[in-house]
């Protein structure tokens, strides 16, 4: 048996092995494993891909099958059910390792603890607990979908020193705020997210493409694209819609124009209830839980941030602050409403702050959170 010291440091290093699936295992966690016996790691694994093997079975593997008396630290609860791999409950039990240690229960109930009781069912022994709070940072996305029934949502924002967020029509500014290496961080949020969200007014303002145009390992997994487009008024020529299609969130009474019809499928048109011209996104981010979309990247103008704000819907803000002035007629950071304001979720705690050349980042959380 291990000291408790010991448990939560073969514990960080499973953390450091599932980090490494950051940008490659959506919609599956991040998962790491450490097989220790007599004090000596003989395995290590941990899950790179969804429809590949997972953490514990890629240690067993690097073990050499000489795991029988073992201890297997784990990020997450083994599973215990037939997806598009065998359980890792049973991998570990016929391997015939001796005590697992994992951080927390799997939120998704199909495992839930089973895991767990299989287990110690076999005679394993079991603890849970170790460096919860670090593993769980891992998988905020995927808890929140299980437990909130939506994805963990991020707000990414850039303004200028005056609070603005792009030059006034027809200005001499350049079109871009942030500079290049505080862009190249924004490709880092969408490829660890499950999917980016935007709006119609920016897709026909600034016609962006949202992808990710920075490798991260071997495989670059592309992040869903979602454009909140009510009366389906977006330009079928928009590049959004290239190289992979999109998801357009539609009113449920908006009519179909035959150009937008013609990109079905990749395209797809969901339909969600709309409050006046808006769209209500309670409704959205609950149905991007259901297309297991654990994290939510949020790029969009003053209206469709404000409209996340005054929902409660943002769970952190990423905002990139350069050292420019705009001028009042530039267009502002959100389109907050006078009335809500001063509300709750207008204010933050600061968690980092990083300098990335001329601008600095801040990363914020809302009151509470």
């Amino acid at each position: 048996m291990t000291s408790a010291a010991e448990d939560r440091a073969h514990m960080a290093r499973a953390i450091e092995l599932a980090a490494r699936g950051l940008y490659t295992t959506d919609p599956n966690p991040r998962v790491g494993c450490v097989l220790v016996r007599g004090g000596a790691v003989i395995g290590e694994g941990w899950h790179e891909r969804a429809g590949q093997a997972h953490a514990e079975v890629a240690a067993l593997r690097d073990a050499g099958g000489d795991a029988r008396g073992a201890t297997a630290f784990v990020t997450l609860e083994p599973c215990s059910h037939v997806g598009r791999t065998p359980p890792c409950a049973d991998a570990l039990m016929g391997a015939g390792v001796s005590r697992v240690v994992c951080s927390s229960v799997d939120p998704n109930p199909k495992v839930a603890g089973r895991g767990i009781e299989r287990l110690e069912a076999a005679g394993i022994a079991v603890s849970v607990g170790a460096l919860a709070e670090e593993a769980r940072a891992l998988n905020g996305g995927y808890f929140s979908r299980f437990e909130r029934a939506r994805p963990l949502i991020r707000l990414k924002l850039a303004m200028s020193l005056d609070g603005r967020t792009a030059p006034a029509p027809g200005s001499a500014a350049k079109r871009w705020i942030s500079g290049e290496a505080a862009r190249a961080d924004v490709q880092h949020w969408r490829a660890r997210s499950s999917a980016v969200l935007t709006g119609a007014g920016t897709v026909r303002a600034d016609d962006p493409q949202l992808n990710v145009r920075l490798s991260y390992g071997a495989w670059v997994r592309q992040p869903l694209r979602v454009v909140l487009d009510p009366d389906l008024t977006c330009p079928p020529a928009a590049r959004i819609f290239k190289g992979g299609g999109a998801l357009l969130f539609a009113a449920e009474a908006a009519a179909l124009p035959g150009k937008l019809a013609a990109l079905l499928p990749p395209v797809i048109v969901e339909r969600v209830p709309a409050r006046g011209r808006a769209l209500d996104l309670p409704s959205v981010v609950t149905r991007l839980a259901s297309l297991e979309i654990n994290e939510l990247l949020v790029e969009c103008g003053a209206t469709l941030a404000a409209a996340f704000l005054e929902a409660q819907l943002i769970d952190e803000l990423i905002l990139y602050v350069a050292p420019v002035l705009l001028g009042t007629e530039a267009a502002p950071l959100t389109a907050l409403r006078s009335s809500h304001a001063t509300g709750p979720f207008t204010q933050f705690d600061l968690r980092a702050v990083e300098r990335f050349d001329a601008d600095v980042r801040l990363i914020l959380t809302p009151k509470g959170i």
